[in-house]
C-alpha cells in the first residue's frame, strides 16, 4: 500500500497553507549562520501559555497539522491512473445493458442505470484512498470535513443553489436571441402541452402561471434531490481527483479533471444522450462543456476547501436544465436541436466562459481556502 503521508519529505504531501516538512534552517547574516529570530520563553512563560484556553482557530490549525496531508505537492500518477480506469471502466460496465439490449436510451432501465453510473467515481475514490494511497484523514482529503467555518461553506452552497439555475435560465434567453430555441414566457404553451399530455386537461393562463410559479419555487427542493445523485460524481471528480491534480497548477488541474469527467460520460453520449449525436463529435462537445463547467464547480471546491458546494452546483445544473424547459415552446420541446439553445449548448458555453473570466479578473482563482479556517484566521500567525 502506498503511504505518501508517512514520508512527507519524500512523498511530497503537505497541508494547505503550510510548507512541506524539511530540515531546520537558520538565516545567514554576514556570511555566518545565526539562530532564527524569535522570543525566548522560559519555563514559567510556557506554563502560563499552556494554561490559556485554546482558541477555535488554533485548535483547527493543530488539527490541520495532525491530520495532514491535505493536498499532495506532486501528482500521485499511479493513484490517478487507478482512479480513472476504475471510474470509466465501471461506467461502461454498468451501461453495458443499454448497448447489449440494442435499445439504447429507450431501455426501460435507463434511469436506474444512469443513476448507478453516477456513483462509479465514488467507488473509484474509495478504492484509491483505502487501498492505493491512503491519507491520514479520508474525509479531509475528499473535502467532506471540516465544515467550519460553516458560514463559508453554506454561503458558497447558497451561491451554487441560486447561481447555476440563473445561468441555465439566462442561457435559454441568450439561446432565443441567437435563434437556437423558442421560448413562450407569456402564454406558457410548452407547459400547457405538458399538462395536456399528462392528462391534466387544458388549463387557463392563470392556472398555468400558478403551476409555473410552483415549479420555480420548488426548484431548490429539486436541486437538493438531484444533489443526492450528484454527490456520487462529485466525491470523485472534485472530492478526490481535482486536489490530486493540483500540483500541475490550478488551471491544468481544473481542465484535466473536467476533460476526464467529460470522457466518463461516453457510454451515454455515444448513444445520443444530451447532444443527440452518436459520434465522436457528440463526445467532444460533452468534454468541452464539462471542462468549462468543471472550472466553475472546481473553483467552488477550492474556494471553500469543501466538496459540498460542488455537490450543490452539480445538482443545480442537473435539476435546472430540465425544469426550465417548461418555458420552451412545444415546437422547441419536440426539436432535439433545441438543446444547443440551453446551458448545454452555445449560449451555455458563452455564459460559463464569461463567468469564469469574471472570477479570473476579480482574482478569485488566486484564493484558496484553508480547511476549517476563515480567511482572517488563516492569515494570522500560527500560535
Amino acid at each position: 500500500m502506498q503511504r505518501p503521508d508517512d514520508t512527507p519529505t519524500e512523498g511530497g504531501w503537505a497541508p494547505i497553507g503550510q510548507p512541506a516538512p524539511g530540515p531546520n534552517r537558520t538565516p545567514i547574516v554576514g556570511g555566518s549562520p545565526t539562530p532564527a529570530a524569535g522570543p525566548v520563553i522560559g519555563a514559567a512563560g510556557r506554563a502560563v501559555l499552556a494554561q490559556q484556553p485554546e482558541s477555535a482557530a488554533d485548535r483547527q490549525r493543530r488539527r490541520n497539522r495532525e491530520l495532514a496531508p491535505i493536498l499532495p505537492t506532486r501528482v500521485p500518477w499511479v493513484a490517478v491512473t487507478v482512479f480513472t480506469v476504475l471510474a470509466v471502466g465501471l461506467a461502461w460496465l454498468i451501461a453495458a445493458p443499454l448497448w447489449l439490449s440494442g435499445e439504447g436510451l429507450a431501455n426501460p432501465w435507463f434511469q436506474l442505470i444512469a443513476l448507478g453510473m453516477m456513483y462509479t467515481p465514488t467507488i473509484a475514490a474509495l478504492v484509491v484512498v483505502l487501498f492505493v494511497a491512503r491519507p491520514r484523514s479520508i474525509p479531509r482529503l475528499l473535502g467532506l470535513a471540516p465544515l467550519r467555518p460553516l458560514g463559508r461553506t453554506l454561503g458558497l452552497c447558497a451561491a451554487a443553489l441560486v447561481g447555476f439555475p440563473v445561468l441555465a435560465f439566462c442561457s435559454m434567453l441568450l439561446g432565443q436571441a441567437m435563434g437556437l430555441i423558442e421560448l413562450d414566457l407569456v402564454g406558457l404553451s410548452g407547459l400547457a402541452a405538458i399538462m395536456t399530455a399528462s392528462g391534466a386537461g387544458e388549463l387557463g393562463r392563470d392556472e398555468l402561471t400558478t403551476v409555473a410559479l410552483v415549479q420555480l419555487l420548488t426548484l431548490p427542493l429539486g436541486v437538493l434531490v438531484a444533489s443526492l445523485s450528484a454527490f456520487g460524481e462529485e466525491l470523485g471528480w472534485r472530492g478526490w481527483l481535482l486536489p490530486n491534480l493540483l500540483p500541475l497548477g490550478t488551471w491544468p488541474a481544473l481542465l484535466l479533471s473536467g476533460a476526464i469527467w467529460g470522457v466518463w460520460h461516453a457510454p451515454l453520449i455515444l448513444l445520443g444522450y444530451n447532444y443527440q449525436r452518436t459520434d465522436v463529435l457528440g463526445l467532444l462537445l460533452m468534454v468541452g462543456w464539462c471542462m468549462l463547467l468543471g472550472v466553475l464547480i472546481g473553483w467552488l471546491r477550492l474556494r471553500s476547501a469543501s466538496v459540498w458546494p460542488a455537490v450543490i452546483a452539480h445538482g443545480a445544473v442537473n435539476a435546472a436544465v430540465g425544469a426550465l424547459l417548461l418555458f420552451a415552446s412545444p415546437t422547441s420541446m419536440q426539436d432535439t436541436g433545441s438543446v444547443f439553445g440551453t446551458l448545454l449548448g452555445w449560449p451555455g458555453w458563452i455564459l460559463l466562459a464569461a463567468t469564469a473570466l469574471i472570477l479570473v479578473v476579480t482574482g478569485q482563482f488566486g484564493k484558496r481556502a484553508v480547511p476549517g479556517l476563515r480567511g482572517s484566521e488563516a492569515a494570522s500567525p500560527v500560535s
